[in-house]
């Protein structure tokens, strides 16, 4: 699986371009996964009073919740339990896996690209500094008079363009879906 990680500041579009490269990636073909990092400590997917709601006070630790049309499991656990690298054999059957979130783990990380939303000038700078590989930059600044040879692709107007840097730099000419490429963290 070829992960990417998607990073920027706070209301950039980080979500909006996820939202879009996996529809794009998803027509193309690809199976698609995301991970994404919630930083409020209070927050639960759950809905107290409902039966898994009440199977999690009881004490139970996983919790799966089947329908006709999803299955949901709910794992009582904490980050530091269950690193990324745990999060990421969740999506073994992925292609690719778009992560939102986790920037100070990511960041230097040189096996994850990162595709940076950037809304400045200075966030685009900056981002030099932080980010290492990025493999793009998208956003509603435009990076191209920066004269850096990272490509821009506005993945809220044209998340097509930024689908084919994706998959041109990393799907096709690196291989990846083929090697099944394993990350570590």
């Amino acid at each position: 699986m070829q992960v990417i990680a998607v990073v920027g500041t706070k209301k950039s579009g980080k979500t909006t371009t996820i939202e879009n490269l996996i529809r794009e990636l998803t027509q193309r073909g690809y199976a698609v996964a995301a991970i994404k990092h919630v930083p409020e400590p209070d927050f639960t997917i759950d809905t107290p009073g409902k039966d898994t709601w009440r199977y999690a006070k009881a004490g139970a630790k996983t919790i799966i919740s089947a329908a006709a049309n999803e299955i949901t499991t709910i794992e009582k656990a904490t980050i530091a339990s269950m690193p990324l690298s745990a999060l990421l054999k969740k999506c073994k059957n992925s292609d690719v896996v778009f992560i939102e979130g986790f920037k100070r783990l990511v960041a230097a990380k040189r096996d994850i690209p990162k595709i940076v939303v950037v809304k400045s000038r200075e966030e685009a700078e900056n981002a030099f500094n932080l980010f290492k590989p990025i493999l793009a930059f998208s956003g509603v600044y435009s990076t191209e008079s920066l004269g850096s040879e990272v490509p821009y692709a506005d993945g809220l107007k044209n998340p097509e363009k930024l689908a084919d840097i994706v998959e041109n730099t990393l799907l096709k000419k690196g291989n990846c879906i083929l090697k099944r490429c394993e990350h570590t963290f």
